[in-house]
């Protein structure tokens, strides 16, 4: 154990490029795992035969065109469904930033599981199909596109790269007016979920599957009018390709002098306690002293990984393994936040304002007693609706109303069934910000207000 943590302190403080994890959203069979697989492809992070053996099962399946997609696609039932269940993980690096690729579910069963890849993400890749009819089909009601979008926007992504993806396909041929339709009808949703679309949007037309403007910009005689395009910043996009354009992206209130916060996406035990998760605030190192929120046990830091390499330091933006001396694994648990003092807080009740996107079938009005999951950073609660103070509706606030519905503004009241680490979103944002979920629905988006008073 003494030469693991003499290895820690003759390694560096990390690579000083910038850490970004992009999460790859929207509908089912709009090409997400395609797109990753792409990437890693066109980068050299996976040898020829091991995509030959891909194309070929892909083959046996009736389905050439999934051959990428199986690079992130790795259990049984995903590779028979062509549907993502888990959240895909992988790595690639440019000369000018490293990443982390996030491929969530996009089907609806599976939200669950895409909001707690969304909430480790920094940047929300959105990608729809161009092909005729299934681009329709993502963003009507009912489609993955909306509730996708919305909850990235939740769940604090900096910036969303909307990529038009399938623009090869015989229905589309790369026609400039397919993809400024697509564009025209999700810029003023994309408004509603809250996205300044003039700096926080970015749109960019691709093929996943033949790899065109992924790394090299798409060949002018396919594509006569994309050059122009991004040349003139038409879009917000003023980068040709993928790549580049995520190198262009620049993250903001990333703070390594604020108190550390790391919530605990996840535990495993190897030779003692790992806890997952990524670095928002502050720098975590070995030796710390950390407290969990919010059992507020304190633990020493034995060892830090960031992407797997034992690191002295990690700063905001890397994910992290953190080996905690003396820890067992019914101490650390999903949703926990690692903490250097002050700690976060962790309470039963909060006030908040959220945003009513739908309610469930039998339900057409939220009011007091409202029951629904609350889903916060990394944890999930049961919670229930105390008490609507104020609505806001089309402009028109109401004091004291008795009831919010679908389209409103309510500041209100909520009760969680046990205490959760979070903060007012105006302290700290990524702890700060939640959504409601029932019957399978993302039902509101939220912020904290107010906490209740420290207890002396």
């Amino acid at each position: 154990m003494e030469e693991d943590v003499e290895d820690v302190v003759a390694i560096k403080e990390g690579d000083p490029r910038e850490h970004l994890n992009l999460v790859f959203i929207g509908h089912v069979d709009a090409g997400k795992s395609t797109l990753s697989g792409s990437i890693l492809y066109i980068l050299d992070y996976v040898d020829k035969r091991t995509i030959e053996r891909y194309e070929k099962e892909a083959k046996e399946r009736n389905r050439e065109s999934w051959f990428l997609a199986f690079i992130m696609d790795t259990n049984e039932e995903e590779r028979a469904k062509g549907k993502t269940v888990e959240v895909g993980k992988a790595h690639f690096e440019t000369e000018a930033k490293r990443y982390t690729i996030l491929d969530a579910p996009g089907h609806k069963n599976y939200v669950p599981n895409m909001i707690m890849g969304a909430s480790q993400a920094d940047v929300g890749v959105l990608v729809i199909s161009a092909r005729k009819g299934e681009f329709e089909t993502g963003f009507d009601r009912g489609g993955q596109t909306r509730e996708h979008a919305m909850l990235a926007k939740t769940l604090g992504v900096s910036y969303l790269v909307v990529v038009v993806n399938k623009m090869d396909d015989p229905t589309v041929n790369w026609s400039k007016e397919r993809f400024d339709e697509c564009v025209k009808k999700l810029r003023p949703f994309l408004k509603g979920c809250g996205y300044t679309i003039k700096t926080e949007v970015k749109f960019i037309p691709v093929s996943g599957l033949v790899g065109s403007n992924v790394k090299d910009e798409v060949d002018s005689s396919i594509c006569s009018w994309w050059k122009n395009s991004w040349e003139s910043g038409e879009n917000n996009t003023s980068a040709p390709t993928l790549l580049s354009l995520f190198d262009s992206l620049e993250i903001s209130g990333r703070n390594a002098t604020a108190p550390l916060r790391i919530p605990i996406l996840d535990r495993y035990t190897d030779r003692g306690t790992i806890a997952m998760g990524k670095v928002e605030s502050g720098v975590i190192r070995p030796g710390m002293k950390v407290t969990l929120m919010p059992t507020r046990a304190e633990y020493k830091v034995d060892a830090v990984w960031a992407n797997e390499d034992p690191v002295a330091a990690a700063r905001p933006g890397e994910n992290v393994l953190i080996k905690l001396a003396g820890a067992g694994t019914e101490d650390v648990r999903k949703g926990f936040v690692m903490c250097t003092s002050p700690a976060c807080r962790s309470v039963a009740k909060i006030i908040c304002e959220i945003y009513v996107v739908e309610m469930p079938e039998n339900t057409r009005i939220m009011t007091a007693g409202f029951q629904a999951m609350f889903h916060a950073h990394c944890c999930e609660e049961e919670c229930t609706i105390l008490k609507i103070f104020e609505t806001t509706n089309k402009g028109k606030t109401l004091k004291g109303a008795r009831f919010a519905g679908v389209n409103m503004t309510a500041v209100c009241m909520i009760e969680l069934a046990q205490t959760v680490p979070v903060e007012t979103y105006d302290d700290y944002p990524f702890l700060g910000r939640f959504t409601l979920r029932s019957e399978g629905k993302t039902i509101a988006i939220g912020k904290i207000q107010k906490l209740p008073p420290k207890k002396s």
